[in-house]
C-alpha cells in the first residue's frame, strides 16, 4: 500500500487553526494528528477535546489522536464525540492495555499503541493481534520540533518485522522529526504512516512540504 502522511496540528498557527486545518484538509495529507498532552505523562500540556472539534468541523478526513496523556481509559468515549476516527494510547501508561483498546474498537475507532523511545518493542508484542496501529516515538514525546534519534531505525524495522509475523494489518507509525530528508530512511525501514510536525508547518509552503512526502514513491524505497 501507499504510505500515508499525517501532519501534527500541533506545530500549526493556533492563532488562525481553522486556516490552516483548511489548508491541510485542501492537501494531500491522509490524516490529521492530534497531539493531547496533560503535563503528567508528558512534560507539556498541549490541547483537548475542543480543538478536536474543530477539525472535526473543518474537514472529514481522518482524526488521529495521540493521547500523550494519564488515565487515557477515561476519555474515550468523549474524544469518540468530539470526533476522533483513531485513538493511541502509551503503553507506559495504561494498565489494563487489552481493556482500553477494547473500549476504543467498541467506540467505532481504530485503535493503536504507541511506544516512547526507551520502550522495548516486545512491550506491544502480546496485544498486536487486537491492534490497528503501532506508533514508534522517535523523539521523547511532549514537545514539537525535536530531532530525530537516529538508532530510531532499527527500532522501527524491529517492529516492522514483529507486525509482519503476528498482525501484518497493523499500521506502522512514526512519529518525531520527521522531515523529507529523513523520511525516506524511515520508509525504508518499515513505516506506513509518516508524522510531520514542524517538518510540515516551518516550511514557507506546508502543502507543498506535505506533496513531497507523499511523493516518495514506493518503487524508489529500494537501497
Amino acid at each position: 500500500m501507499a504510505h500515508l502522511v499525517a501532519p501534527s496540528i500541533l506545530s500549526a498557527d493556533f492563532g488562525h487553526l481553522a486556516r490552516d486545518v483548511q489548508m491541510l484538509h485542501r492537501s494531500q495529507a491522509d490524516w490529521f494528528h492530534i497531539d493531547v498532552m496533560d503535563g503528567v505523562f508528558v512534560p507539556n500540556i498541549s490541547f483537548g477535546l475542543p480543538i478536536v472539534e474543530v477539525v472535526a468541523r473543518e474537514s472529514s478526513k481522518f482524526k488521529d489522536v495521540h493521547l500523550m496523556t494519564s488515565l487515557p481509559e477515561r476519555f474515550i468515549r468523549a474524544f469518540r464525540k468530539a470526533g476522533a476516527d483513531g485513538l493511541t494510547v502509551h503503553v507506559e501508561v495504561v494498565t489494563h492495555l487489552h481493556r482500553c483498546i477494547q473500549e476504543i474498537k467498541a467506540e467505532g475507532m481504530r485503535a493503536g499503541v504507541a511506544l516512547n523511545p526507551a520502550t522495548p518493542v516486545s512491550a506491544v508484542e502480546d496485544i498486536l493481534p487486537d491492534l490497528d496501529l503501532v506508533l514508534i516515538m522517535t523523539v521523547n514525546p511532549g514537545f514539537g520540533g525535536q530531532h530525530f534519534i537516529p538508532q530510531s531505525l532499527d527500532r522501527i524495522q524491529r517492529m516492522r518485522r514483529l507486525i509482519d509475523r503476528i498482525n501484518p494489518t497493523v499500521l506502522l507509525q512514526v512519529d518525531g522529526g520527521i522531515k523529507t530528508g529523513n523520511a525516506l530512511d524511515v520508509l525504508r525501514a518499515g513505516a506506513d504512516v509518516l508524522v510531520s510536525g514542524s517538518g510540515v508547518f516551518s516550511s514557507p509552503d506546508p502543502a507543498a512540504e506535505i506533496a513531497l512526502l507523499k511523493g516518495l514513491k514506493a518503487n524508489n524505497l529500494m537501497a
